[in-house]
């Protein structure tokens, strides 16, 4: 292979691997610093909540809609979400959050179909929330891991954009728009 064959390969293979990286990179948290109004978890998710929702599958077809009830309540670093979910299929789903927030925009989270621990960071008006939920599929369960961004609008108004992943890639999204009742 000639010199000038080599270079051109060499730049082909750098400009693939430039485009890749740039690809599957996500926003970073830090970017919103100075975004507004500020979310705190045990602000916005106290009281009574309403939320609406699509899940899109792999290929970015719609394929599910839902509604959610949501019950929060906070006592000092320690707070609790009940979601009450129904699904167009007339499927029903229940989730119970254990919420606490370690220190300023630092939070943990638990429920019984998240594995381990979800942890979240809040920097301005967005929070993001990363953890591995068990869905059911196939008459059984799976485990797939959630990135999760929620971007608040206005004191009553938040939008969630979550990437559902298995095995690295991107399998499917959900977008739910929740608001304060």
């Amino acid at each position: 292979m000639s010199f000038t064959r080599v270079n051109l390969v060499k730049g082909a293979v750098a400009l693939l691997f430039a485009l890749v990286s740039v690809s599957c990179s996500s926003p970073n948290i830090q970017d919103y610093a100075n975004s507004q109004p500020l979310l705190k978890l045990e602000q916005f998710f106290d009281g009574e909540l309403k939320a609406y929702g699509v899940l899109f599958d792999r290929q970015g077809q719609l394929s599910r809609r839902f509604k959610v009830d949501l019950q929060a309540s906070w006592q000092g670093n320690k707070g609790t979400i009940n979601e009450w979910f129904e699904f167009d299929d007339g499927e029903k789903q229940t989730r119970i959050w254990q919420l606490e927030k370690l220190a300023d925009n630092q939070y943990v989270g638990t429920a019984g179909d998240v594995v381990g621990k979800a942890f979240g960071t809040t920097s301005g008006s967005v929070l993001h929330w990363r953890y591995v939920l068990e869905i059911p599929y196939d008459g059984d369960t799976m485990q797939v891991n959630l990135d999760d961004w929620m971007y608040l609008v206005d004191e009553r108004r938040l939008f969630n954009k979550t990437d559902i992943i298995k095995f690295g890639f991107k399998v499917g999204e959900i977008v739910l728009f929740i608001e304060k009742v």
